[in-house]
């Protein structure tokens, strides 16, 4: 019996390399990522999409270049359900991609529903009514291939759709685009000349629509490579080469003139040349990020130790300082004692060194409850109790209590309000009023001659104090670090007692109160402004 088609056309081996081209490169990339990601969820169902596809382009091959119509029959029989399939597997692939999981129980159900009509007429071998011998044509079922173009159409519409409406919560907007434009181009392509083959019979219309799909290959693989789309990128890079090479060196199947041979041995070499600079440019890339990862991770060791470090340091703060205060208020306490006769009166020379003691010991007293404050801060411990005040009142007494100080010194020290009080603030007094104690006290030991103002006012709804003194100044690069822990500037050439923990602590305690401090100098030698800013309260 014969078996064979008398009248087909042949196409040569252009139908070949429109089919069997793109189905090795389409089952090298979806194994590919399969085995690379570790058989992630969304690497098993880009391989079950490619792999229907791929199904699809063999039993399309087949159709076209077998001349027995047993054969073609047989393919011909799955093609439009092997359609629907990678087209629903398409949709189910991108609602994976832009969700970063796996879709609802109900939305696989939707696309199994509609997969089964399709199934259904394939498995009672109605898929196709008849069977034109001499052409090897065959007549389609008429339901299935509208059912065919509803479901092609409806998936186009579903992945503009459902970009559209994930489009706000994406955070990759870019591959996710790449994708859904590489799969409209090729579906809607793929739909239209298979709606116009199956109205006109004109079925060549469909050889050449698969030449779209190495664009759609091509994107697919840049965004595998660039955006990283299965957590690939070196091996990615490699592969994307070596699909190139494969399409560009398959074309010598079925060109004949010698020029275009010629042309494309060029092209090919060309190819090589930068694909090997590109995989080197990679492999460089990856030793480095490697390297990077590397340091990161000692980074963080070293970060880590360094932070138990800090807390093994501030806890030994901590208790040092607790464990000197007992002792320095016993010495304070008998000095003062001493200092006022209680023991008996005592000679001008033991008053003076007495008095002496008495002095180092309330400097050492201020630094151990700085250094205490301190850990309270960095252990987040300090407590503040927070009532409505005049701010302003507070100010003026701290430098009424610093006005002797100052004239012992020969400074004049001066107070003054825009008289728009009460400067009434929300705050803890005792801390903030250690705050304008700390800043009039500064100023009073970095300034040699001269005078120092102390002024409140209302700014907008806040309260602002400034302290301008006449004092040594300082640059722009002292006053990016002046409210640092233990930094003092230039202020240790003058004053050699200080801890350089008063501002720091200022800082802190102005910042928990939601206000903030500042200086300002014209420079060394021009004296500074202190500024302290907080809010105002009813």
């Amino acid at each position: 019996m014969q078996n064979s088609c008398t009248g087909a056309i042949d196409y040569g081996s252009i139908i070949y390399y429109s089919h069997l081209i793109p189905l090795i490169i389409t089952l090298i990339l979806s194994v590919f990522v399969l085995f690379k990601s570790r058989f992630s969820l969304l690497s098993k169902i880009f391989f079950a999409f490619s792999l229907a596809f791929c199904l699809w382009l063999l039993g399309d091959v087949v159709a076209w270049a077998s001349r027995d119509y047993n054969l073609i029959s047989f393919f011909w029989a799955s093609l439009d359900y092997l359609n629907i399939l990678f087209f629903l597997l398409g949709a189910y692939f991108f609602a994976v991609l832009v969700r970063g999981n796996d879709i609802p129980i109900w939305e696989k159900g939707l696309l199994l529903v509609a997969s089964l009509p399709a199934w259904v007429v394939t498995l009672t071998n109605n898929s196709i009514t008849g069977f034109n011998q001499p052409w090897c044509e065959a007549f389609n079922n008429s339901f299935l291939t509208t059912y065919k173009i509803v479901i092609e159409f409806s998936v186009i519409a579903f992945i503009i759709a459902y970009t559209a409406w994930h489009y706000a919560r994406i955070e990759k907007k870019k591959q996710i685009l790449l994708v859904a434009s590489g799969l409209v181009l090729f579906f809607t392509i793929f739909s239209i000349t298979e709606y116009i083959a199956s109205s006109t019979g004109i079925y060549e219309i469909n050889l050449y629509s698969l030449f779209i799909l190495p664009i759609f290959i091509g994107i697919i693989i840049y965004t595998i490579v660039n955006m990283n789309i299965f957590q690939i990128r070196l091996i990615g890079t490699q592969l994307m080469v070596y699909v190139l090479l494969v399409m560009v060196g398959s074309q010598f199947f079925f060109l004949e003139n010698s020029t275009d041979q010629t042309l494309t041995v060029i092209t090919l070499a060309i190819a090589v040349f930068l694909g090997y600079l590109l995989i080197r440019s990679s492999q460089r890339e990856a030793q480095a990020r490697i390297h990077i990862e590397e340091l990161v991770v000692k980074l963080e060791t070293a970060n880590d130790k360094l932070q138990s470090l800090d807390q093994l340091k501030t806890e030994f703060l901590s208790l040092a300082s607790h464990q000197l205060r007992s002792p320095l208020t016993a010495i304070k306490g008998y000095t003062s004692m001493l200092l006022e006769g209680s023991f008996g009166a005592m000679t001008m020379q033991q008053k003076e060194a007495v008095d002496r003691v008495f002095q180092s010991v309330q400097h050492l007293t201020k630094v151990v409850n700085d250094l205490l404050n301190v850990s309270k801060i960095e252990q987040g411990g300090m407590k503040y109790e927070k009532k409505s005040y005049d701010f302003g009142k507070s100010a003026h007494n701290v430098t009424e209590e610093l006005t002797l100080v100052a004239k012992n010194k020969g400074l004049a020290l001066s107070y003054e309000d825009d008289a728009t009080g009460p400067y009434t603030i929300m705050g803890d007094e005792e801390k903030i009023r250690q705050v304008v104690l700390n800043l009039i006290d500064n100023s009073i030991k970095y300034t040699q001659a001269g005078n120092i103002w102390v002024r409140v006012a209302h700014v907008d709804h806040n309260v602002l104090l400034s302290v301008h003194d006449t004092g040594m100044g300082m640059s722009e690069e002292i006053k990016q670090s002046l409210f640092k822990k233990f930094a003092r500037g230039d202020g240790g050439k003058v004053n050699t007692s200080g801890s350089g923990l008063g501002l720091y602590l200022a800082k802190e305690v102005v910042e928990a109160h939601e206000g903030k401090v500042w200086v300002e100098s014209p420079g060394s030698g021009k004296g500074s402004t202190f500024y302290v800013e907080l809010k105002g309260s009813k």
